[in-house]
């Protein structure tokens, strides 16, 4: 399988060099053909290394070998690269199938998004199998000049210059956490291989690099306080690079976290807690702002950041058992962490897949702009429905057997000694549970508004936004987060291959306590069977139908025309209708503690025409109408992002303090920079005699 590997590597290369040298053709669809293939041959590279097989592949003479004799610059897939591989890239091939089917109708994209796309991917691929600490931050910065691109792609659009520089600066960030992490484990390892890293000394040093490791993959996750960054750059992307972001790259984070945890094992305390308060916190802002967005592309993002909530509490419950040596406890967490990775990947990419074809038959990704699209696309509706069935965590989706999971796992608190651990679970515990129930909220609000017909308007038809391709990968992208469901037991028998690395997959196969019924791996606290509710729901549906059909006889099958129900009042039609606004209010006005609402009355000023069309005061006065004005009140909500307004912004006011102050040393003269070189020369000897 190491040609498939290097095949898969060559072919996004290929796509890459495409969008420089194919011109127009190949930037319009067949370059995205190619990324797929790729993507085709990792995720095959990843089921072959799931089977215990080691596949490899030496760059070094791509790289460079930076230190000779240790085997560096070497891509490797275990069984855990395996798992991550052929999950992000079993993604990515329908993706990029209908990124094609996007490419060929949109057109040519400006900023080269298909060589920023194939480089998203490697740098994916690179990450997942690198062996040493050179070639990890290689793929890590590689990745992170992808995301700026992808984010900037179409910089001469409102704030999206913007979105890609703080999604670079937050890349930077994570980039420089890992490296001051990995550098503190090969000084005490003697090696940058990974695995040597496993052998480096207890201390101080090492619980600050895996500290210090933890961070920079949470940056790059979305955990909160880093998670500002993520809407604002998912937002910017066009069209399905979306989905390329935040149902594939996103993985690198999580896989990050499980290979730390496979090296360097139990976790200090404070870390745990701070772990699971975290992620905890995370979900439920996350949700609590998805479910008052009025731009679909800002709801999904932000419900990532509820989705990285979910997967680092399941993750802290792995580090819970690790610290207190619980390894049963390990296995739990990491499979319902997985199993949410698992769904989470199905689930956006699909729903960004679907939202790129809805926007571009609408023209932008307001609610109100896409009031009823869901009719007249249909198949990209279908998509956002599958997919807010799926995040929403309801049977028989994947989403449901994931929480389901989680909240189990996270009931096993009285397995743990201490109080400490006992409270801050039970904490997480409650937040995970406050979170599902917005989910629920936030996406039947997004199924709602986008699918339900607006008033009499007449359902006309529009230019299909994919093709056969398209809609293909849309469908298959739904069958993902239905069909994995019903076969929950061979997931999980997969997901424990993949995990043997970091803990036996004996351990996890505990999770099945006969081939159809699932426990939550500790045995005799609970079951579910996922696939029985793919024959039990259907069979009640069809007993349903039957007995309706025997009472009303042919009334059932007639049609009657009556007015729709409709902001509780039958026949309200147009302006006067339902908004995203004022479903998200109510949401708004409970959440207020989370989300600081600011509420504002306004009195304005409505002329008689709009007054009957419900618009807002008129853009110019007329002296001859303006006695014929009426006044009224206008309503306005917001709310804002808590940690930008009171950590970050106080942050950058003190920097740019700084700046301001740092300006008046340049002076233009060239003795006086010498002059602080020098300054500067004498401080670090100083420093550096002391610390001798």
């Amino acid at each position: 399988m190491n040609w498939v590997f290097a095949a898969g590597l060559i072919l996004l290369a290929t796509a890459a060099a495409a969008d420089f040298l194919g011109g127009r053709f190949m930037r319009s669809g067949p370059l995205y053909l190619l990324g797929a293939a790729g993507s085709g041959c990792l995720a095959a590279t990843g089921g072959f290394a799931l089977t215990g097989h080691l596949v490899t592949l030496d760059v070094a003479g791509w790289l460079g070998d930076p230190v000779p004799g240790q085997r560096a610059a070497v891509l490797a897939a275990d069984p855990l690269s395996g798992l991550f591989l052929a999950l992000a890239f079993g993604a990515a091939l329908p993706i990029s199938v209908a990124f094609a089917s996007w490419a060929w109708r949109q057109g040519p994209r400006p900023g080269r998004l298909g060589a920023s796309y194939a480089l998203a991917l490697g740098a994916v691929a690179v990450i997942m199998t690198a062996r040493d600490a050179f070639t990890l931050l290689f793929g890590w910065e590689a990745l992170t000049a992808a995301f700026y691109l992808l984010a900037g792609a179409e910089r001469n659009r409102r704030d999206r210059s913007g979105a890609a520089q703080i999604t670079f600066a937050f890349g930077k960030l994570s980039g420089a956490a890992l490296l001051l992490g990995l550098l503190l484990l090969a000084a005490g390892s003697h090696s940058i291989l990974l695995a040597s890293f496993a052998h480096a000394p207890l201390g101080a040093s090492r619980t600050t690099a895996q500290v210090l490791l933890l961070a920079g993959f949470a940056i790059k996750g979305g955990l909160v306080p880093f998670q500002i960054w993520l809407p604002r750059g998912y937002a910017a992307a066009p069209g399905p690079a979306r989905a390329i972001m935040a149902g594939v790259c996103v993985n690198v984070a999580f896989y990050g976290m499980w290979r730390t945890l496979a090296l360097l094992g139990r976790a200090p305390g404070w870390l745990v807690g701070a772990v699971l308060v975290l992620g905890a916190l995370t979900a439920l802002l996350g949700i609590a702002h998805a479910a008052v967005q009025n731009r679909l592309s800002r709801v999904i993002a932000y419900s990532s950041i509820e989705n990285t909530g979910l997967i680092v509490t399941g993750f802290g419950v792995a580090l819970t058992g690790a610290a207190i040596g619980n390894r049963v406890l390990v296995a739990t967490g990491l499979l319902a962490a997985t199993l949410q990775i698992v769904a989470h990947t199905a689930a956006k990419s699909l729903l960004f897949t679907s939202a790129a074809g809805l926007e571009a038959g609408a023209g932008g990704d307001d609610l109100e702009l896409l009031r009823a699209r869901a009719r007249r696309t249909p198949w990209s509706g279908f998509g956002l429905v599958v997919g807010s069935v799926t995040l929403a965590g309801l049977p028989p989706s994947v989403g449901f057997v994931s929480e389901w999971f989680l909240l189990e796992s996270l009931m096993q608190q009285f397995r743990v000694p201490g109080l400490g651990y006992r409270l801050v679970l039970a904490l997480a515990g409650a937040a995970v549970a406050l979170t599902a129930g917005f989910a629920g909220v936030t996406f039947v609000r997004l199924v709602g508004l986008v699918v339900k017909r607006n008033g009499s308007e007449p359902v006309r038809g529009a230019p299909l936004t994919y093709g056969l391709s398209g809609r293909a990968a849309v469908v298959a992208l739904s069958v993902c987060c239905l069909a994995i469901a019903a076969v929950t037991p061979l997931e999980i028998r997969v997901i424990a291959a993949g995990l043997s690395p970091v803990v036996p997959g004996s351990l996890v196969m505990g999770a099945l306590k006969s081939p159809w019924v699932l426990q939550p791996v500790f045995a005799g606290f609970s079951i579910l069977s996922p696939s029985w509710l793919w024959v039990e729901m259907p069979a009640m549906l069809l007993l349903v139908v039957l007995f309706s059909s025997a009472v009303s006889g042919r009334r059932l099958l007639r049609v009657r025309r009556v007015p729709a129900w409709r902001s509780a009042t039958i026949g309200v039609d147009g302006q006067d209708s339902y908004t995203a606004f004022g479903y998200a209010n109510p949401t708004r006005r409970v959440l207020a503690g989370v989300l600081h609402t600011r509420a504002e009355v306004q009195e304005v000023m409505l002329e008689p025409a709009d007054r009957d069309q419900g618009t807002g005061p008129p853009d110019r006065e007329d002296d001859d109408t303006e006695r014929e004005q009426v006044a009224h009140l206008r309503y306005d909500s917001d709310v804002i992002e808590v940690v930008e307004t009171y950590l970050y912004r106080p942050v950058l006011g003190a920097f740019l303090a700084v700046v301001a102050v740092a300006k008046r040393l340049q002076s233009g003269r060239l003795d006086a920079y010498l002059l602080y070189m020098l300054i500067a020369l004498i401080a670090i000897i100083a420093v550096v005699t002391a610390m001798a």
